[in-house]
């Protein structure tokens, strides 16, 4: 069950990284994968954890904002919050995306937050309205707070 989920995690923050990406996963790829799930509070999977290579491309393809309850290594149960779609307001502690659904969430800005463009860390300054994003967090009570944002 713990495998499934983090494969789940792990295959939701892939679809992060690569915001629509190609059909290939290359090693940076995967790299980039790793460190989103650290950033989030997890370990690096193990081999063997991931889903079929398919189920991967899919849900890269397709994921437009989700949750999954992961437990961690420390018994805790988490959960991994997921969105890709367009900036409507962005803030100095927040930042509101809707998904190409129309499904909307403003997500306040994590004390640990990361945010990527062209695998290049930069400043958060570089978050605009209108701007298409993947973000990642986990939930605090009703909250959704960014750890990850990676910049289309």
């Amino acid at each position: 069950m713990r495998r499934t989920l983090v494969a789940l995690g792990l295959t939701g923050v892939l679809a992060l990284t690569g915001c629509g990406g190609g059909t290939a996963d290359t090693a940076a790829d995967v790299a980039d994968a790793a460190v989103a799930l650290q950033q989030v509070g997890f370990e690096t999977a193990e081999a063997g954890q991931a889903p079929p290579r398919t189920l991967k491309k899919f849900l890269r393809k397709n994921t437009l904002h989700g949750e999954v309850a992961v437990q961690t290594r420390d018994n805790e149960v988490r959960t991994v919050v997921v969105q890709r779609g367009s900036v409507t307001a962005a803030g100095a502690d927040s930042v509101s995306v809707r998904s190409s659904d129309g499904f909307a969430l403003t997500w306040v800005l994590g004390d640990k937050l990361r945010v990527v463009q062209d695998r290049k860390q930069v400043e958060i300054s570089a978050v605009k309205t209108g701007a298409e994003i993947g973000i990642a967090g986990v939930k605090d009570g009703d909250r959704s707070v960014a750890r990850l944002i990676v910049i289309r």
